[in-house]
Parts: structure tokens; sequence; C-alpha cells
């Protein structure tokens, strides 16, 4: 996912995808929902370079978030949550997803001998008995097949107090080819492991039979996947494609989890709706019969302070297209879980320690 190159997120558009492309293009018109989806996502759009200085930003969040094991600060590794670690082995994807949260970070690949420090760190008597998940990211650790293998292996020999293990991936859409005999080896079942692909399945249209059989290749391996949409404006921004996608994830066995808010980073204002917007989608979904209770998703932000799922009471405020947030994290918490975390100033701590945080809406409906 992370594509930045003297600051400028570059356009990649895989293969398989442009191949996709054109032949609805030729089959179906520029105006077909293909068309739209595609080029939505992943074609490089003017208003990309519409920045406001003072408000949007090249991370997701800005909190500084050093991790060290053994007097060695650890590279590719966040900690937000107590029994979460987050790794990244490598930053390339096949794709560049647009809206992508890591798009703006620069290009990078961690070294066995890193990873082995990241596993270890898992597994230190520090940790280990708060560190349950270790969710396995990027860019997209499916493009490092023997990298993801060494990452995984390390793990149920340094950590055994890691009981699952979550890959986020967007291979299978991107470059379903890709899902063959190397990559399956990697993500084999292992004793005492759990391993799940976390995948963003944003419209029903990117379900191609290439696609489908890539993700059932993934569940024949004895995978168990979530998907996380993400809502964007002109993309998914309606009842009846929410609908169909949740309809549709639900028959080939995809369990679906977040809704998510599209984030406030730099040039991606023209691919989000407002947080009300959200809501009232949500709102339909969840409680007017149209789609099953078994795939009712939970709208969430990506904050400052990590994911926050958005219901009744939690926006507290709001100053012009700015909303505080009441999360559930503990300050005194994310201290103990990393005592090297700083509060990032869009944050602040209440009577009972407890953190609310600003968060960037939107004016699009």
């Amino acid at each position: 996912m992370a594509g930045q190159i003297k600051g400028i997120f570059k356009e990649k558009f895989s293969p398989f995808l442009r191949a996709k492309l054109e032949e609805a293009r030729k089959s179906e018109g520029e105006t077909s929902e293909i068309v739209r989806v595609i080029e939505g996502q992943y074609l490089k759009n003017p208003r990309e370079e519409m920045i406001e200085e003072t408000t949007e930003r090249r991370r997701h969040y800005e909190a500084d978030m050093p991790i060290t094991h053994n007097g060695r600060q650890l590279r590719g590794v966040e900690r937000l949550y107590r029994r979460v670690v987050l790794v990244e082995p490598t930053t390339a994807c096949a794709a560049h997803c647009r809206w992508c949260l890591r798009g703006q970070y620069p290009v990078m690949s961690l070294s066995e001998e890193e990873l082995r420090w990241i596993a270890q760190y898992c597994g230190g008597k520090e940790v280990r008995d708060d560190i349950r998940e270790v969710l396995i990211t990027g860019g997209d650790p499916l493009m490092a097949p023997d990298r993801l293998n060494f990452l995984i292996d390390a793990l149920q020999i340094e950590a055994p107090n890691v009981k699952i293990v979550r890959i986020g991936s967007r291979v299978p859409i991107h470059d379903p080819e890709r899902v063959e005999a190397n990559l399956l080896h990697a993500l084999r079942p292992r004793n005492g492991l759990r391993l799940e692909i976390g995948t963003h399945i944003n419209h029903s249209a990117e379900l191609f039979e290439e696609v489908r059989k890539a993700y059932r290749k993934l569940q024949d391996n004895g995978l168990r996947i979530y998907n996380q949409s993400v809502l964007l404006k002109g993309i998914n921004d309606t009842e009846k494609e929410l609908v169909t996608l949740f309809d549709e994830l639900r028959y080939i066995g995809i369990e679906t989890h977040y809704l998510f808010h599209c984030i406030p980073m730099r040039g991606m204002a023209h691919h989000r709706t407002s947080v009300k917007k959200g809501l009232n989608l949500i709102r339909n979904l969840t409680s007017s019969g149209d789609i099953s209770g078994r795939c009712k998703p939970m709208f969430t932000a990506m904050t400052d302070l990590g994911k926050i799922t958005l219901y009744d009471g939690i926006i507290i405020e709001r100053q012009n297209d700015n909303i505080l947030l009441n999360s559930g994290y503990k300050f005194d918490d994310r201290l103990k879980w990393n005592p090297l975390w700083k509060m990032p100033e869009s944050a602040s701590v209440t009577e009972d320690g407890y953190m609310n945080v600003w968060y960037r809406d939107s004016a699009n409906d």
C-alpha cells in the first residue's frame, strides 16, 4: 500500500485489474459500474492535488509510537491495543488503492533478522501476558510469501503466547494468480495458531470469478476470511450497493467486520462522505431487515487513538467540520502497553482516565 516516493503517491495498477477495466470499457461502456468502481479506486484523480495543508495529514495518525526490545528500536511495528501487535514486513502492493491509509508512507521492507527480533519482542516477558494476536499488514504481506512464512514460523517458535495471526491483503482482488502453491504453503495450518485473512472488498463488482476462486483457495487452505469495507463517495455510498455487497460476501463465506469511514488524509477529500451519511446508511442497513443479522458491519472511524466504532453517544461535541469522539481507551493503559507512546495533540484525558479525540469530518454527502 505504501507508495510515497519524493512525496508522490505513485499510480500503480495491476495487469489483472487493467485487463478487467479495458474489457468492461469495450463490452459495457465508459459509464458502466465496473469502470466506475475500478477507476475510482485505482486511477489517480486531479482532485488528489487539492490539499488543505492545515487539516490534512500524511499519516492516518501522528502519534509517536517507538517500540523497543532489548534496547533496539523495532521498525515496522505498531502497538495501539493491549492484545494486538501490528507488523509490516513489506510496504509493497500489487496495486495502489488511491484511498489507502498507508499510501503516503515511504517504501520499506524488513529483513529476516528484523522479523525475528519482532517475534522475540511479541514473546518477551514484558508483554507476553497481554499479547495474543499479531496483525501482519503493510503493504500487502501476500506479495512476499517467503518473508511471510518466515515471520509466522518465528512467531510460533518465539511467541507461543500468540494464538491468532491475522494477515491483511487485497492480493486476491489485485492479482489473484498470486494465490498459488508457494503462498498457500506460507499460509498452511500450524499447531497452536489460528490464521485469518482480513481483506478489503468495497463493491460487489470487484468479485470477478478469478477473485472468487482465489478466495476459495485460501478458504480451502483452512483460512477464515473477514472483510473490512471502506465507505467511498461515488463507489459504494448507497444502501443498495452495500446490501448487495454484504449479501455476496455472506454467500461466498467471507465474514463482514468493519465499514470504515474514509480517513482524513492528504488527497482523499473527494473519497469521503460525511459521518452523518455513514451513520444514516448503517442505521438503515442494520435496522431495516434488508440484510441478514449475520452480516451487519460496524461503522468505524480510524482516529489518532485507534479505531472507534460510531454509535449513539460517541460524538460528544462538534466544531465546524471537527467532531469530538468519546473513546474506550484509557491513557494509563496505553502507557502500560507502550511506555514510549505520546498522546497526540488531538486527544485529551477525561476525569475518569479515558481519552477523547478530535476527528476530521467531511462536508460531503
